[in-house]
């Protein structure tokens, strides 16, 4: 301990001589907002510190929305401070809002208690990134949901039929057209129908699908699906520019087998090459138009056999897990997870051998372009490529999961017979095992190069010990210069799997529903004032009109019969910011926070005889804690019957 103090003083001395030497000098104090400017001749760890430190009071330069994996969340960080801000729940209930405990959130998360997200994917207007809203897959169960970034809140999930373990998703085109869907792993469709696995080949189908966004309120639904071989299909991109119009996928598992007790690992990696699917989703759209389409599971699926043009295969290095589109629209990045090299293809040179019916063969009536006529380069980044990002200035930046680090190359163009390794310009380590990576608006059409954050699986120690349970690593990178510099750590929970980066002046969120505001749908069970609060009863049905604000709810005393069923619409009628409510029943597992302006409902059945307090759960006041009422809960008689001793049926 006392060597601890020692060498903590140390570091406040060096700090503070180190800003004495700079006013000394007459440098400038370091700008706000994480800027870079300043502190030359320092130290590296002092220019970390200067470049992520972001005052108190001042704001980040971007939102960081982090996928929060089988936890099912999103969670939403500042850089360059890479401060937690928030939590925005999706596919899984969150008492910290009372998400999943009203109606409307309850009713959203269906029959699931659970989701596993994994890949966030922002509205897009002419490529850019527009601030509008943020998709996000569930893994688990076929799902997709939309948050509207002006509140942060989860407004729809969607299930879509056939599409087993939603893995490729949620990738969105040019102008937010559509959102992308791909199973991860194939089965018998419709969902529900059998087969066994040694049937794998013949009867186990892929799907990959088109989820129509609604241009003005960004409402989901089906468009399309599409029925494809049984393989493993992974990580997806959209096309742009002029590879726009186009989808694509990477799948492993071409060997389209599952043998029991033969380990996918090995049976899935036999073949040299698996491929990335490319689909045209204006074939699609036409083959619906005609009716080129059969109904499973009630959804429209389209055979590939049957329309020609709709898909194809091209060949890539075995298990690849990214595909990601350059920021040009011309270069499709593949990276197979078993090779030490990311493949760049031409869209120039697909499309010219599209033309040219130039096939290696076709599987299932999808043709699979030849590999040697679209392919512009093999760079031979590193072990165990899985991801790539851009800077916007003519540089990717890929993950090496087996190396632990990310490897910055160079895009197209290449001198002819060059030597690729000539184009790895730089190399950082990562703490440890990278995953995927994200660079500033790095999926739109215009990325920043600034920043870089790895998503990095495991973090072995470089925190306080919690036990067993190790929270994910994600390490924020400078990359605007030539060579990149890590400058901070950041813990997560489990389990970020992508995240995406944007501009923090895109973002306008709302602090408060303003009352009659016309941008937001009125609520037909609001109430504003005391004088409209009231309970109603209807046969077993008891309904309550309440209003929350500081420090008193209204009503504060409900009175109901064992097994009437309860309604309760809880007001806000606060219409200052920060001034949320709680309403919580004591043991009746009922919890629902309302923002400024928010009106939620609860029903439920009073199936507990006895006094239940109800209180506020969000500190708003000095008298916060005098803010409560009762549910009073009497036991009735039936048929002039008394209940026995003790109040015991």
């Amino acid at each position: 301990m006392k060597n601890r103090n020692i060498l903590r003083a140390m570091l406040a001395l060096l700090v503070i001589g180190l800003f004495v030497g700079l006013a000394a000098c007459g440098k400038k104090p370091p700008q706000r907002r994480g800027a870079r400017a300043g502190a030359g001749g320092t130290s590296d760890l002092a220019s970390a510190a200067l470049a992520t430190y972001v005052a108190p009071g001042d704001l980040d330069e971007y939102y960081l929305f982090y996928s929060g994996g089988h936890g099912g969340q999103i969670f939403v960080a500042g850089i360059p401070s890479m401060r937690h801000i928030a939590t925005i729940p999706v596919f899984s209930p969150y008492p910290g809002t009372g998400y999943g405990f009203d109606d409307e959130t309850r009713e959203m998360l269906g029959e699931y208690t659970w989701g596993d997200s994994h890949h966030p994917g922002l509205s897009e207007t002419n490529g850019e990134y527009d601030g509008r809203w943020l998709f996000i897959n569930d893994n688990a169960n076929g799902r997709m949901a939309r948050i509207d970034l002006r509140d942060f809140k989860t407004k729809q999930i969607l299930k879509i039929p056939n599409i087993s373990a939603n893995h490729g998703s949620s990738f969105i085109t040019p102008n937010s057209e559509y959102a992308t869907m791909a199973t991860r792993m194939s089965i018998p469709i419709p969902e529900g129908k059998y087969a066994d696995v040694t049937d794998y080949a013949t009867k186990y189908k892929g799907v990959v699908a088109g989820i129509r966004i609604d241009p003005e309120s960004g409402h989901l639904s089906l468009a399309w699906e599409i029925v494809v071989p049984p393989f493993n299909y992974d990580l997806g991109d959209a096309g742009k520019g002029p590879s726009e119009g186009f989808m694509f996928w990477t799948c492993y598992n071409s060997e389209r087998e599952f043998i029991e007790g033969g380990k996918l690992e090995v049976t899935a990696s036999q073949k040299d090459k698996d491929f990335i699917l490319m689909i045209d989703y204006r074939e699609a759209e036409k083959a619906i138009a005609a009716g080129n389409f059969s109904k499973i599971g009630g959804a429209p699926v389209i055979d590939p056999a049957d329309a020609p043009g709709i898909a194809y295969f091209i060949p890539l290095a075995k298990s690849p897990h990214g595909v990601d589109v350059a920021p040009s629209g011309r270069w499709i990045i593949g990276s197979g997870k078993l090779s030490p090299t990311t493949t760049v293809f031409d869209i120039e040179k697909i499309k010219t051998a599209i033309a040219a019916k130039d096939f290696e063969e076709t599987i299932d009536g999808i043709p699979v372009l030849t590999y040697s006529s679209v392919r512009e380069a093999e760079i031979p980044v590193g072990l165990g490529p899985l991801h790539t990002q851009f800077d916007g200035k003519g540089y990717a930046y890929t993950s090496l999961f087996i190396e632990s680090a990310v490897a910055k190359w160079k895009l197209p163009p290449y001198d002819e017979g060059a030597d690729m390794s000539q184009y790895v310009v730089s190399k950082i380590p990562v703490a440890y095992n990278i995953g995927h990576l994200v660079t500033a608006e790095g999926d739109s059409m215009s990325p920043d190069g600034n920043y870089l954050v790895a998503l990095n699986k495991l973090s072995k120690g470089r925190h306080l010990s919690v036990g067993p349970s190790i929270p994910e690593s994600a390490q924020l990178i400078d990359i605007s210069g030539d060579k990149m510099k890590l400058l901070y750590d950041a813990f997560t929970e489990p389990e970020p799997h992508y995240a995406l980066i944007i501009k923090a002046d895109k973002l306008d969120p709302i602090e408060v529903y303003k009352k009659d505001d016309p941008s937001w749908p009125k609520n037909p069970n609001a109430i504003w004032s005391v004088e409209e609060a009231r309970i109603e009863r209807r046969g077993k049905t008891v309904e309550v009109w309440m209003m929350a604000v500081r420090s008193f709810f209204a009503p504060d005393v409900i009175r109901v019969n064992r097994g009437d069923k309860v309604i309760v619409h809880l007001t806000n009628i606060e219409q200052t910011r920060d001034e949320l409510h709680g309403f919580a029943i004591t043991s009746y597992d009922i919890n629902i926070v309302v923002d400024p302006g928010e009106t939620k409902t609860v029903t439920f059945i009073a199936d507990k005889a006895g006094v239940w307090p109800f209180y506020c759960t969000n500190f708003c006041s000095a008298l916060h804690q005098e803010m409560q009422g009762y549910m009073l809960v009497k036991y009735k008689l039936h048929h002039h019957r008394r209940p026995p001793a003790g109040g015991r049926r």
